[in-house]
This record gives structure tokens, C-alpha cells and sequence, in this order.
């Protein structure tokens, strides 16, 4: 039993959900004598002290949401935040965004200097050191605290939470399919390290499609770079070697920079080798030629995390319940490759 024991714990330990807990300590008649007795003995033995900051965080909310991004050189994240200010904003609440610039360190010196009052709940995209390290401690403590987090894009089954996530997976097998379709024989992945969750979901849809065709996995068609930061050597010596017809990347970045380097070879695009990446940003809709992409919906993922937790933040229930949505990806298809 942890110092600190919370009404979760006694539930858990009592078998019994957190409302009847809730209710007994606070001596409600809806609850028998005896259960009642046997949760109020627990609390004090285990000297369980009702959670003061959950208590003023439910009587004073400060209409303040705190948004934690790994970034904003990814399209993505921007129109992720336009989401959450949209919709935020139209029921009174202002959005307070920090960059944790892809380090632990610096998403938990954030979390703490917003988690003390001066917001009333988190909307959050993990760092890649955060998922690398697979430390989510930070999340928990607040968590415990009172004050709900909505994690998205990057998220974490170790924490209990709202999370909402686009198919990761299914985009990445609608992207390989359709190269598979048209005919493309040596399919190359370039991602990161499976460490970042989007990029293990999407490693594993373009596995899924390779494996269901008659083409077969060949693990060398794939690199996978250290980060989402961009490494140009890494990317044109994969392309140089392995001589692909057609690459999915991880994201619009990766793609670009490898168009460019298959174009100064004198290649064509898509009749020589076609690209697909993720995120439907400008880069995208401009490079030349203009990049095929899944759109990861980022607005609209915006506004659901944004809803689910102005709606938990503004709920009475005592039950905490979670979801995770899933928004279907959409193939938007360009020049990039064959029509």
C-alpha cells in the first residue's frame, strides 16, 4: 500500500466502486451500515485524507486548459492546437500551450509549474523521450491528484485516462495496399524507432499489408531513424542501397527530403518510384510534386481531446470513467503517385 492512499485504492482493496467509497465516507445513508463501517476503518487505518486539491479544483476552476507538445515544426501539432482553441475557446476556456521539445525533463518541469492551480486540467502529446524512457510517473502523480489529463497522438496504456488517436495502423496498411495495387514490387518504410507509438502502429500496418500479398516482408526495405528529427545522410544512403519503386514515410518531412534526393538522381516521380507520408500539412499540398498523405485529422483531434476534457473537468460523477476514440486516417491522394 502506497503512502498516500487515494479512494481508488480503497475501492480497489474493498472491492467496491469509488462512488460507494465516496459515499460512505461521507457517511451517505444510501450506503449499508456494514459496508459503510468497513470503509470508514480501512480509511483510518490506512489514514486516508480526502484529496484537497481534487476538492478545490471541482469548487474553483480557473477556465484555463494546459496543452503539452512534443513540437510545432510538425504540421500536425498546429492544427491540433487550432482544434483545442476552437473549441475550448467557444465554451470559455483559454489554452495555455508549452513545448516540451521532445524532452522528459522538460515535459515534467511543465506539467508540475501548470499542475498548481493554474489549470484545471492537461491536454497532452508525450515527448519522444518520455515514451523512450517509458517513464510515466509524472502523469500518474497528476492524475492522482484530482486534475484529468486527454492524451493524444502519442499516448500510453500505463496511464488511466481519455486518450484520443487516429488509426495509426489502418493508415499505414491503406497507404502499402495501394502502392501494393499499383503494382510496386520493393516497398520501403522509412519511420523511427517503435519506441514512438505512432510510428510502432504504423510499422505494423505496413508489415500487415506486405505479409497478406504476395510480396513478403523483407525487414531490410525499412529504417528506422532514432527520432522524428530529420537526419538527410541517413535517408539518402537507405534510398541509394536499397533502390525502392515506392516509400511510405512517417511523416511529411521524411517524404519530402526523399523526393528530393530520388529527383537529383534523375528519377521521376511517381512513374519511377512514388511516395506516401503522414500528416496532410503544407509541405505536402506544395512540394513538387504535390505529396500523397494520410490525413491524421489533427483539427478534429484537436476538438475531441478538448471536449472530453472540458466535459470530465465540468462533470459531478464520482465514477471515473475512460475512453479512447479512435478517428479513422484518410488517404489524400496527389501527384505523388499514380492516379
Amino acid at each position: 500500500m502506497k503512502s498516500k492512499i487515494t479512494l481508488k485504492d480503497i475501492a480497489r482493496e474493498l472491492e467496491v466502486s469509488i462512488s460507494t467509497v465516496s459515499k460512505a465516507l461521507k457517511n451517505s445513508e444510501e450506503i449499508g451500515r456494514d459496508t459503510k463501517e468497513k470503509i470508514q476503518a480501512f480509511a483510518k487505518l490506512y489514514n486516508y485524507k480526502p484529496n484537497n486539491i481534487a476538492i478545490s479544483l471541482k469548487n474553483k476552476r480557473t477556465k484555463n486548459i494546459g496543452v503539452v507538445i512534443p513540437d510545432i515544426v510538425h504540421h500536425f501539432f498546429t492544427t491540433v492546437i487550432r482544434g483545442i482553441e476552437k473549441y475550448a475557446n467557444a465554451r470559455g476556456y483559454n489554452v495555455i500551450v508549452c513545448l516540451s521539445e521532445e524532452s522528459f525533463d522538460k515535459e515534467v518541469i511543465n506539467m508540475e509549474m501548470l499542475a498548481n492551480g493554474s489549470i484545471d486540467g492537461f491536454i497532452m502529446s508525450l515527448s519522444s523521450e518520455t515514451q523512450e524512457k517509458g517513464d510515466y510517473n509524472h502523469l500518474k502523480e497528476v492524475t492522482e491528484q484530482g486534475i484529468p489529463v486527454v492524451l493524444f497522438d502519442r499516448i500510453t496504456h500505463e496511464v488511466e485516462c481519455d486518450k484520443v488517436i487516429i488509426d495509426d495502423k489502418l493508415g499505414a496498411y491503406q497507404a502499402t495496399k495501394k502502392f501494393i495495387d499499383q503494382g510496386k514490387k520493393r516497398i520501403a518504410l522509412i519511420t523511427t524507432d517503435d519506441y514512438l507509438s505512432v510510428s510502432k502502429a504504423r510499422t505494423k500496418g505496413y508489415l500487415k499489408a506486405l505479409k497478406e500479398s504476395p510480396l513478403g516482408i523483407d525487414e531490410s526495405m525499412i529504417l528506422k531513424m532514432p527520432s522524428m528529427e530529420m537526419d538527410e545522410g541517413a535517408i539518402k544512403t537507405f534510398l541509394d542501397n536499397k533502390e525502392p519503386d515506392a516509400v511510405l514515410c512517417v511523416n511529411e518531412i521524411f517524404a519530402v527530403c526523399g523526393m528530393r534526393f530520388v529527383q537529383k538522381k534523375g528519377l521521376k516521380i511517381p512513374e519511377d518510384i512514388s511516395f506516401i507520408g503522414f500528416t496532410d500539412g503544407v509541405l505536402s499540398k506544395y512540394a513538387n510534386p504535390s505529396l500523397t498523405v494520410v490525413a491524421q485529422h489533427g483539427e478534429k483531434m484537436g476538438e475531441e481531446a478538448a471536449k472530453m476534457l472540458i466535459d470530465k473537468v465540468e462533470s459531478e460523477a464520482e465514477e471515473e470513467t475512460y475512453q479512447t476514440k479512435i478517428l479513422e486516417p484518410t488517404l489524400v491522394i496527389r501527384d505523388s503517385i499514380a492516379h
